[in-house]
């Protein structure tokens, strides 16, 4: 990763945290509500998403340039979704261990070499959730194979990485851990971050 620009400080005051009320809570997440105190000195009612998991996306590429999407029904937004495989690693859990067991259980595969490539995070006005993005190479089919959990129901596919990026730029693939890990392996594929015949196959 490059060096943090020197421009990129904090300025003002922070917010400050209040008595929080636990409003739900599930396996996943807790859902909070307290009356915090703005950067203005305002009091702000404030709801906020606790997440138990930390977020992992996973980007394999395999050796001739195309890229595996997962495919599934998504319940919040009712629609169906291509997506790269992702997940949740608990927290306090190593999120490789966490980006492998996503890899093996939504695709059946495994990868010889890992690489962290982004950190992100995911809606943070509401929520605490956060993210970590791998590039997974040297594919094989992971020992047990493709074991998606009782609630899922997987189908996959083998594109073109270039076109798997240019249907998230518009708008088929809205999942926003796919597109910000397609972009970054363009990226890398561009800047010369990543072995130079898989690069040049991505980008073909």
């Amino acid at each position: 990763m490059s060096q943090k620009p020197a421009w990129l400080v904090a300025h003002g005051t922070p917010w400050k945290a209040g008595v929080e009320r636990v409003a739900f809570e599930s396996g996943w997440i807790t859902v909070t509500e307290q009356i915090a105190t703005a950067p203005t000195g305002r009091p702000a009612p404030y709801g906020l998403v606790r997440f138990k998991n930390l977020a992992v996306a996973v980007l394999p590429i395999h050796e001739d340039g195309t890229v595996t999407l997962v495919g599934q029904h998504r319940f919040p937004l009712g629609d169906y979704s291509w997506e790269l495989p992702e997940g949740g690693a608990p927290l306090g859990e190593d999120p490789l261990a966490g980006a492998r067991r996503e890899l093996a259980e939504e695709t059946g595969l495994a990868a010889a070499d890992w690489r962290e490539v982004m950190r992100a995070q995911l809606s943070n006005s509401v929520t605490d959730e956060q993210m970590i993005g791998y590039v997974a190479m040297g594919l094989s089919t992971a020992p047990g194979g493709h074991q998606a959990d009782d609630t899922e129901a997987i189908a996959l596919v083998r594109a073109p990485f270039r076109e798997a990026l240019d249907a998230a730029l518009a708008g088929y693939l809205p999942d926003m851990l796919t597109v910000a890990m397609l972009l970054r392996g363009y990226h890398m594929a561009r800047e010369g971050s990543l072995p130079g015949a898989l690069s040049r196959a991505m980008l073909g």
